[in-house]
């Protein structure tokens, strides 16, 4: 489907006035339903509307206007714009815009935010509420105006956010966190067949005299190998 004229109704009054168009012909180029046409030429429809010249405009030429009015069936064309204008760039710099009826909701959020999730930095918290690292600070240490009315509630629900922004900000907390070392493990559980065992204080000190005789042994046995090889030493 073509693009019709910028102002359809104007250009269809002036079309009217102007031309020998079919109203079927003006109907499709101005995007309206026949007996719409027809009404503004009965003077029923737009009434007081001034008419819109397309042909100064760049809508339409003088050669496709004549073209069309000796063919009936032939349909108006939009004349292409030789003049091409850049095209704008989205930047994404800057806080999130919030709308006006969301902007009061932002506090509670930002109090969500840091009570749920503690590792998120300012600026993301501000990429996602749209807020300032002031109000931030005063949120966290309780100085806000409003601070004892604020309740927790989820940027999401309220629309300041979507899910996939969260998770996405979140992620990047968690890999931004150094890794967690891990910590002496202090006392290593009893074996399974001690912890099982019906007299679990007989079973613990039945275990640990076995390791003491264990570790003894081994001690007694070090000390026969030292003095056999001091006696082989003598003997030389």
């Amino acid at each position: 489907m073509s693009q019709g004229p910028l102002m359809p109704k104007a250009t269809a009054v002036w079309l009217v006035e102007n031309t020998s168009l079919a109203f079927e012909q003006i109907a499709d180029f101005c995007k309206l339903h026949p007996l719409e046409v027809k009404g503004i030429a009965d003077g029923e429809v737009a009434a007081g509307i001034k008419g819109l010249d397309p042909i100064t405009t760049g809508q339409l030429t003088r050669d496709e206007i004549e073209k069309a009015q000796k063919a009936p069936n032939y349909k108006l064309k939009v004349a292409v714009s030789k003049v091409k204008l850049p095209e704008v760039k989205r930047t994404t710099k800057g806080p999130r815009y919030t709308p006006l009826s969301r902007r009061q909701d932002r506090p509670n959020a930002i109090l969500w935010l840091l009570r749920n999730h503690p590792e998120l930095k300012d600026a993301q918290v501000i990429r996602l509420v749209g807020t300032t690292k002031s109000t931030i600070q005063q949120i966290r240490e309780r100085t806000h105006w409003n601070s004892g009315s604020l309740q927790p509630m989820d940027p999401v629900t309220l629309g300041l956010c979507t899910q996939i922004d969260l998770d996405f900000e979140v992620q990047r907390a968690a890999k931004d966190r150094p890794a967690v070392l891990p910590t002496d493990a202090g006392a290593t559980l009893l074996p399974t067949e001690v912890s099982t065992a019906g007299n679990f204080e007989e079973a613990d000190a039945h275990h640990r005299n076995e390791r003491d005789e264990k570790l003894n042994a081994d001690s007694v046995f070090a000390k026969l190998k030292g003095m056999r090889s001091t006696e082989d030493e003598d003997e030389d």
